[in-house]
Parts: structure tokens; C-alpha cells; sequence
């Protein structure tokens, strides 16, 4: 079931961006011949006043077709559009994206008791690093190893990616900010409640769950998405990640359905798989916004080099330039698509 779940929750993000790219061109009265959810043969279509919209048999795809590639003579064709009109419309399917992803966080979190923040309101029996040159209650922390905090979720993520090495800690204390550098702060056992437990023997403080405080939450975390985008990206050119890391949409259905086997409730489950969509949402929209040929962001990248082109030669640069890069970009695109096609395929028979 869940696995179904996965499916249509992933259809739907692919749905929104198109329909992103679709309400933009329609608002500025650009020509969409057809409007498509999904791959492969059409299972549905309906022929509207000049836009074909269909439903095709795989769910993992879908597609806005404008008129592109012709030349510029039909006044309402994409190509014969201002550049900023252009820019808007390839830019709006990202931003359908975020919008789509924002809106389930604010109904995620609509019914939060609490959130918890990153000042250290009491320090476990035993901790070693209590002290005027290390951590005392009442500071906040507010950097680790540069990487700004702003809810207890930072503080894990970020000493969870450090993996038990020192880092590189600011705190605020008594309204000034303290460097501690290669602080060795990691997970020690800690008597709590009579029980031996294995943490960082920190507690940090409540944060009441007013509506304001609801929706500066809900902002932040997808603001947090993009930023844990922009970490794995810079882990993977590292080194650190591999490319093996990266999950397609096959290995992103399978996860879907394991968060929602783990859950411990059917509503649980729900919740974390709309919690993951809202992610994943977050990170269509920033990767279809990169600055790469073929996506989205490569497009608009290009339309403002040939402008700067135009301005200096002050010759029309041949449309069919773009064409031959963005042809060849989309080759090695689906070679690396089938890449990680593979690679979810054979992660997942592992794992079985």
C-alpha cells in the first residue's frame, strides 16, 4: 500500500512542477500543444480548445510541450516570447515546486505542540566539557563548523555528519559570541531517567508553538530542505557521498515505502511520507534550477548568455546552438538517469 502511496505522492510532485511551467505560459498566452502526467503510451486524453491534455502509463515523468523549436513566426509560440516572459515560464515549474512543498509543511506542523531550539537549558551528570572554556547552561549554540543553527533538527544533522571528529563550535553567552575551536563534543553514555543512554548529554530548550511560531518553523524548514541540498551536493563533489548515493525515482519510491513500513502508525506514516514529499518537492525544485544544460536552470543560463552575446556581436545568435547542447545534455542526462535506474535496482535487491 504504501508503495502505492509512494507512487502517486511522486506523480503528484511531477504534476505540479508541469502545471507550474502550464499556468505561466497560459497566463503570459503562450501556445501549450499538449499537457502530459506521466511517460510512455497515453492510458487518457482530452482534447481541449487547443491544448491536448493526457494521462501516460508510467508514473515517473511528464512534460509541457510548447512550441520551441520552430522558428519564431507564431506570435504565441514560446521561442517568439521577451526573454523575461521565457525566464518566467521555465522558471515557474520550480517554484510550483516550492510552493507545493511549503504548503505541506504548514499543514504538517499546523498541529505542533512545540518546537526545541538550540540554547542548553541542562547538562547531563558527568559530561566532561562543563566549564567557562566549554559549554554552560544558557548558551546557545549558534554555528557548527559554519553551518548556522537554528532548531535542535541543525544540531543533529550537523554532528551527525561530522561522524564523532571535533568541530568547530560558536556560542552565544551573556550577549557575546565564543569560538571553540576542534571542541571534542560527541556521543558519550549518560545515566538518564536510570537508564544508560548514549547521547551528547545536552538539553535544550522549549519553544512554545504560537501560529507565528508555526509558520517560522514551517519556513525554515524548507529553507533547511535547500539547504541540505546544497550539503550533499557539495559532500558528493568531495568525495565524501558518491554518485551511488543518489536516488532516482525508483530508489525514491522505495524509500517513501520504508519510512512508511517503519512508522508506527498508519497516520504516522502518512505524515512522514508527506514530510519526505515536501523534501523531495525542495529538491526537484532546486535541481531543475541548477545552472546545467537540459534542466530548467540551464535554459534560462543560456538565454542570458545569448543575450550578452547579442548585445556585443549585435547579430541574432542561431537558435540551433542551443538545440545541439541541449540535445547532447539531455543524451548524457538520460545516460546518467539510467545509471541511477540501475543503481536503485540493484540497492534494493541488496537490501532484500
Amino acid at each position: 500500500m504504501f508503495i502505492a502511496v509512494a507512487i502517486i505522492a511522486f506523480g503528484l510532485l511531477i504534476a505540479v512542477h508541469e502545471l507550474g511551467h502550464f499556468t505561466a505560459a497560459k497566463l503570459l498566452g503562450v501556445r501549450v500543444r499538449e499537457f502530459a502526467i506521466g511517460m510512455g503510451p497515453k492510458i487518457l486524453k482530452k482534447q481541449g480548445k487547443e491544448t491536448l491534455y493526457t494521462l501516460r502509463l508510467l508514473p515517473f515523468g511528464g512534460f509541457c510541450a510548447m512550441d520551441e523549436d520552430e522558428e519564431a513566426v507564431d506570435e504565441r509560440s514560446f521561442s517568439a516570447q521577451k526573454r523575461w516572459r521565457r525566464v518566467v515560464i521555465l522558471a515557474a515549474g520550480g517554484a510550483a515546486n516550492f510552493i507545493a512543498a511549503f504548503i505541506i509543511i504548514i499543514i504538517l506542523f499546523s498541529g505542533a505542540s512545540g518546537f526545541v531550539g538550540t540554547t542548553i537549558t541542562d547538562i547531563a551528570d558527568g559530561f566532561p566539557l562543563e566549564g567557562p572554556a566549554g559549554l554552560m547552561v544558557g548558551d546557545t549554540i549558534v554555528s557548527i563548523n559554519g553551518e548556522r543553527l537554528y532548531y535542535i533538527n541543525d544540531f543533529q544533522m550537523f554532528m551527525g555528519l561530522n561522524e564523532g571528529r571535533p568541530v568547530n563550535l560558536v556560542i552565544q553567552r551573556d550577549g557575546e559570541r565564543i569560538t571553540l575551536e576542534n571542541f571534542p563534543l560527541e556521543r558519550r553514555e549518560f545515566m538518564t531517567d536510570g537508564e544508560m543512554v548514549y547521547r551528547f548529554g545536552l538539553t535544550f530548550n522549549a519553544i512554545e508553538a504560537t501560529p507565528m511560531q508555526r509558520l517560522r518553523y514551517s519556513g525554515y524548514t524548507a529553507m533547511n530542505y535547500v539547504r541540505i541540498i546544497r550539503v550533499s551536493l557539495t559532500h558528493i563533489i568531495s568525495g565524501n557521498f558518491s554518485i551511488r548515493d543518489m536516488y532516482g525515482p525508483v530508489g525514491i519510491v522505495d524509500e517513501m515505502n520504508a519510512i512508511g513500513q517503519a512508522s508506527p502508525t498508519f497516520g504516522a506514516a502518512m505524515a512522514n511520507i508527506a514530510n519526505f514529499t515536501a523534501l523531495i518537492g525542495v529538491n526537484l525544485a532546486v535541481m531543475n534550477l541548477l545552472p546545467l544544460p537540459a534542466l530548467d536552470g540551464g535554459r534560462i543560463l543560456f538565454i542570458g548568455i545569448t543575450f550578452v552575446i547579442e548585445k556585443v556581436t549585435r547579430r541574432r545568435l542561431d537558435p540551433k546552438y542551443e538545440g545541439y547542447i541541449h540535445t547532447a545534455a539531455i543524451v548524457l542526462l538520460m545516460g546518467l538517469m539510467v545509471f541511477i535506474l540501475v543503481n536503485d535496482v540493484v540497492r534494493i535487491a541488496n537490501a532484500r
